[in-house]
């Protein structure tokens, strides 16, 4: 019988020793006892603070990236991994056993070559962002898009397409996702979106206010281009000074 592939769990991380013991924690639990080889690799985007101490005291791989950029450090954390399937997650997201195991099951039915999960907040604090998450998981199950919070894929396919696409800062989750259906269908293989939910933290919500929300979606819809500039691409840089 063929040796099942191994995991490599790929958490890109920049300043986020608050969040990353949890995010550790969730990961670990949920690995074990899946009967599967499997490896957590933190790929430090130029952190300042804790986060590379804390992922080493936590017995993972850190391999560190430079240049902040989303994509970049989940490319370099791809480079680095062993594992024949990659699954990349937050470091504010908290996936359980029974996702990873759905995950396991869809990879190796060979007939799924990537594909996220429905996302669930920790908490949202207004009905519109509540509705933004209904709708998004709608598009998603529908169109086969990945939440970045959790995409998981065939090392083979990934590296097909030529991973993350780094002409852009954020939604390269979306590209991704786009390249592996495409992939997929030339093979047989398609991208599956798992009904099983991924708990990811609510945070954004606390940070910026449903105005600035919804100009962000805007920008994205009506100027997709806008993607490819670290300016314009400021909500998924910016953090509120503490």
């Amino acid at each position: 019988m063929a040796r099942a592939p191994a995991l490599s769990v790929v958490i890109p991380a920049w300043n986020e020793a608050a969040w990353l013991p949890r995010t550790l924690t969730a990961v670990q639990n949920a690995l074990s006892g899946l009967g599967r080889a499997s490896e957590i690799i933190v790929v430090d985007n130029a952190s300042t603070d804790a986060t590379p101490k804390i992922a080493q005291r936590a017995g993972c791989r850190v391999v560190f990236e430079p240049e902040r950029r989303i994509s970049r450090a989940r490319n370099a954390g791809a480079e680095a991994a062993n594992g024949g399937y990659l699954l990349f997650v937050d470091a504010d997201t908290w996936p359980d056993r029974d996702l990873l195991q759905a995950t396991l099951t869809a990879l190796d039915s060979g007939q799924v070559c990537g594909g996220g999960a429905r996302v669930d907040f920790d908490h949202l604090n207004h009905r519109i962002y509540r509705w933004g998450a209904r709708t998004w998981n709608a598009l998603s199950a529908r169109l086969g898009l990945a939440a970045g919070c959790y995409v998981f894929c065939t090392r083979e396919a990934f590296a097909a397409v030529g991973g993350f696409s780094e002409a852009v800062y954020a939604g390269e989750e979306v590209f991704l996702s786009r390249a592996l259906r495409r992939w997929g269908r030339r093979h047989g293989q398609h991208v599956e979106i798992l009904d099983t939910p991924v708990l990811t933290s609510g945070r954004k919500a606390d940070w910026f206010n449903p105005g600035r929300h919804i100009l962000v979606v805007l920008q994205v819809l009506l100027f997709p281009w806008s993607l490819r500039s670290r300016h314009l691409s400021w909500f998924w840089y910016t953090r509120p000074r503490r």
